[in-house]
């Protein structure tokens, strides 16, 4: 060859293409080289590194067996800058001339070895004058040791390394992150450093097949774990050869945290054209041909499923974090239906809000996802929830689809509480059921302790609604109210006329009483906080009550007001006498309940400034909670089967399990 030189300069400064690499990490100089060797056609490119005697980064060299460079136009490929001749192949990465001048973020001196049909060549590039570039034509014999078995291709090599690298195995994982995707969806390229092979990030692949018309495709979809660095969500068409022949945008590049590519194979893509078809001439295969659109239409609605499913996953895997750390309420103090039906909707309502537009809570702190949840749940059961489907539908901006399912959420919500309820009341009734078939044919061998005792404390709302739930017990104020119950004079004796089936008299005096006291602070109708002090004496099931157990009730009340550790004003009390009955010949108890009627309470006898006094039977109580909830139990239209448990301890298990 006449010229045996090669010389020319880039069509920009120097401080520009230094401008323009500013922002580069070293090791994305190794990744332009690379994608230059991939853009050339190269099936496998390894990058070699060698280390000093101080364990660094002195050398690497770049080998591919690509198609090489074209010396023979050397101003179009080495005077060009963000201008390749390969801008035109959608194949490309797209560096467009430009990577090759990124080592100067790490090296020197760049030289590019290379093999192009019958021509061997050099080209040399130095940091010091980075936009001018010589080189020389040489003989096979000549060329670098490593590409001398090649029929083409190219050995980049960096010198004078003026810049760390990190170690092979953190660049192994940086190259999988940048390159992987690439290998994926090209198994028949190959990357290595070092000779260990790039590994392909974690991801899920999906395949499918489509038919239009005579058409057939064969699609992959690839959900990457991981966002790819320098690769956006693109469908790819190619051609029956595997070659890339038209490339768009996906529309799913916006979603966070969900990264995919498609790529979908056809014989139909061979004719593919990226230029619109000619009017006058023969129909081209081009992005407006019928087929293109259905086929991305069908895309566009398998991702949409792909993103669906990821998105529950995700957004399950976010609520469980959410348990992990206690953004949820605990609704503490509700009744256990009621607390699991709330604890479900919250989630339900928040799994909605999440999938609906991910990044709205992703962006909060833990203090302000406890906030959200906390307003989501308090407002989603009050009278306000029509304010929060605006609120949601407007901040969100929903699309049809979850304004819908928002709608249907808030109306689910509505209808299960009222179930919910419901459900709470159809437990409840059947409780009182079996609780009343054990009063009236077990109540002579019931035992209060253990028997009683736990079905009374599971089921404190048979007093009423507002002992539905009367807090956990405090064991001073405990122990005092049950010392000072001792001290009433034959509290524990029962006599014969305590009883009216005189055949079991035995029976009933081997039972005991059940004592219950709890304490719990809590607020008057001003505001105000007072001490909640509720006693309960339950009589064993074969007493009938009389005079003899209401005095008793009234020398109790005495001597717990003139105890000094009740004494407070801030202590009120409410002390509750439960019995199976009350005697037939009794007058006094009946007398005193009808003297309070106005008060409009049950079961009341006496009430002065801090203390109610109450006269309770299982009879009026159990009939008192069907009669209150009867318009509700109607509406229902209960079914009242006969109980399936009829002994006694099959009644009893089934009344201790809370409710």
């Amino acid at each position: 060859m006449a010229d045996k030189t090669l010389s020319g300069t880039a069509q920009i400064s120097d401080e520009g293409i230094k401008k323009h690499f500013r922002s580069y990490e070293t090791w994305q100089a190794l990744f332009e080289l690379v994608w230059n060797s991939l853009d050339a056609k190269a099936k496998k490119v390894e990058v070699g590194l060698r280390e000093n005697a101080l364990e660094s980064i002195e050398y690497v060299s770049i080998l591919d067996d690509g198609d090489g460079v074209d010396v023979r136009n050397i101003d179009d490929n080495f005077g060009q800058f963000n201008d390749s001749q390969k801008k035109e192949n959608v194949e490309q990465h797209g560096s467009h001339g430009r990577g090759r001048l990124a080592f100067h973020r790490l090296a020197s001196e760049a030289a590019w070895w290379t093999r192009r049909g019958d021509i061997d060549a050099v080209i040399r590039v130095l940091d010091g004058n980075i936009k001018a570039f010589t080189g020389d034509y040489i003989q096979p014999i000549e060329q670098h040791e490593l590409l001398l078995n090649y029929a083409s291709g190219t050995v980049v090599e960096l010198k004078r390394l003026h810049s760390n690298l990190p170690p092979v195995a953190q660049l192994l994982e940086k190259f999988a992150v940048e390159f992987g995707w690439y290998l994926a969806l090209n198994s028949d390229r190959a990357i290595s450093l070092n000779g260990i092979d790039v590994a392909v990030p974690a991801h899920d692949r999906h395949t499918h097949s489509i038919d239009i018309g005579s058409a057939h495709f064969d699609v992959q979809v690839l959900r990457w774990h991981e966002k790819p660095t320098s690769e956006k969500s693109y469908v790819y068409l190619l051609d029956s050869e595997g070659k890339v022949r038209h490339k768009q945008l996906s529309s799913f590049n916006q979603k966070a945290n969900f990264f995919v590519s498609v790529y979908a194979q056809s014989p139909w893509a061979d004719n593919f054209s990226s230029e619109p078809s000619d009017l006058f001439g023969e129909r081209a295969r081009t992005t407006a041909s019928e087929e293109w659109r259905k086929l991305a239409d069908e895309i566009h609605d398998q991702v949409t499923h792909i993103y669906a499913e990821f998105l529950r996953s995700y957004v399950e895997g976010e609520l469980k974090k959410f348990d992990e750390d206690g953004v949820f309420p605990s609704y503490v103090g509700l009744p256990i239906p009621y607390a699991e039906w709330r604890a479900e909707n919250t989630r339900n309502l928040v799994r909605l809000v999440y999938m609906s537009d991910p990044t709205l809570i992703n962006s909060l702190n833990k203090k302000q996802k406890k906030i959200v949840v906390r307003l989501l749940d308090r407002l989603s059961v009050s009278n306000e929830n029509d304010a929060l489907f605006e609120i949601i539908s407007e901040v969100l901006d929903l699309d049809e689809p979850n304004l819908l399912a928002l709608s249907r959420q808030l109306q689910h919500t509505t209808l299960e509480h009222i179930i919910s309820t419901i459900e709470l009341l159809q437990q409840r009734q059947l409780a009182v059921q079996k609780l009343r078939k054990l009063m009236d044919e077990h109540y002579r061998t019931v035992l209060e302790t253990p028997d009683l005792q736990q079905i009374i404390e599971n089921n404190t709302w048979l007093f009423g609604n507002q002992y539905e739930t009367i807090g956990a017990e405090e064991d001073t104020f405990t122990s005092v109210a049950r010392n000072l119950r001792e001290k009433l004079k034959d509290v524990n004796v029962v006599d014969a006329e305590d009883v009216e089936d005189q055949a079991h008299f035995a029976g009933v005096n081997r039972q005991t009483d059940i004592f219950l006291a709890r304490k719990y602070p809590t607020r008057d109708s001003l505001g105000q906080p007072y001490y909640r002090c509720i006693i309960i004496e339950i009589k064993r099931p074969g007493i009938a009550l009389n005079y003899k157990h209401l005095r008793q009730l009234d020398d109790y009340a005495a001597i717990v007001k003139k105890h000094p550790a009740f004494s407070s004003e801030r202590m009120h009390f409410e002390l509750i006498l439960v019995g199976r009955k009350i005697s037939g010949a009794d007058f006094e108890i009946k007398s005193r309940l009808k003297n309070q009627l106005a008060h409009g309470e049950m079961g009341l006898v006496s009430v002065d400034d801090r203390m109610k006094r109450y006269v309770m039977n299982w009879y009026t109580l159990l009939d008192s909670f069907e009669l209150s909830h009867g318009h509700l139990l109607k509406t229902l239209e209960l079914k009242r089967e006969a109980l399936s448990p009829t002994t006694k301890d099959e009644l009893v298990r089934e009344l201790q399990q809370e409710h």
